[in-house]
């Protein structure tokens, strides 16, 4: 069945530029109240704020670093006191860099899962609570993975195990908070043109997938507007990638950020 977003109050996390954005975006175009969270890049988040609100939405910008519990915390109560509900959490923000495995340090390696997992498990943690305690309980958590979850890519070993590490936390929140609570993960391709990254080299990435093309950051947000809809699906990950996790694992596919 497929429900109304009209109205509801949504928590983007690294929703300032990007994907987040994109996705922040597609949601207050349904109706939806945002707040949007960002890191570091406040300039970027007030013009999002304003984008959104163009829309005729209410949009609250939240700063917090996800890695620090404390911080999490009092995102949460701000967006309770500033909403006083939360229907969608999406936990889009991340880290993604590369280095070798023999090249990695352990505060790189800490980091990066810090805020690629921890930072979700964190979030998702004090959504569920506050989904739980409002009336009518519920809501909808979204994680923000890519195919990096399904195999593995050599040159982002932390970037892999934290994404395949956001996959099972998808499928354990599917089972433990259910029903009030769905939980689903989408798994993005190459939507996004990375910092530094040709035109040329792009159109060598669109050649390799199966569409024979690459995606859009609206791409991703459509599909978050979906699972948030579709009140059948729970526990589902949903490739947004032209095909690209159909291809063979040593394929020369390099990896992009998906937020």
């Amino acid at each position: 069945m497929q429900q109304s977003l009209q109205d509801k109050v949504a928590l983007v996390t690294g929703s300032a530029h990007r994907v987040g954005k994109a996705i922040a975006l597609a949601l207050a175009a349904e109706g939806v109240h945002l707040g949007v969270h960002y890191s570091s890049a406040e300039a970027e988040a007030q013009e999002t704020v304003r984008e959104i609100k163009s829309l005729g939405v209410q949009a609250i910008s939240f700063r917090a670093d996800q890695a620090d519990p404390a911080q999490v915390s009092a995102l949460f109560d701000a967006v309770r006191e500033a909403f006083g509900r939360l229907d969608i959490l999406v936990n889009s923000a991340g880290m993604f860099k590369k280095t070798d495995f023999l090249e990695l340090s352990y505060e790189e390696w800490q980091r990066v899962l810090a805020v690629n997992l921890t930072g979700p498990f964190l979030c998702s943690q004090q959504a569920a609570r506050l989904m739980l305690a409002q009336d009518p309980p519920g809501g909808v958590i979204i994680n923000i993975i890519d195919n990096s979850a399904l195999q593995p890519w050599p040159g982002f070993p932390h970037h892999s195990v934290s994404k395949a590490g956001v996959l099972m936390l998808t499928r354990l929140l599917a089972r433990r908070l259910a029903p009030a609570i769905r939980t689903n993960a989408i798994a993005p391709g190459p939507v996004l043109k990375e910092p530094g990254r040709t035109d040329e080299s792009w159109a060598q990435v669109a050649a390799r997938v199966p569409l024979q093309r690459n995606g859009t950051p609206e791409d991703v947000g459509r599909a978050v507007v979906y699972l948030a809809r579709e009140d059948f699906l729970n526990g589902v990950v949903l490739n947004v990638d032209g095909g690209e996790h159909l291809t063979d694992s040593g394929s020369p596919l390099k990896p992009r950020a998906a937020g």
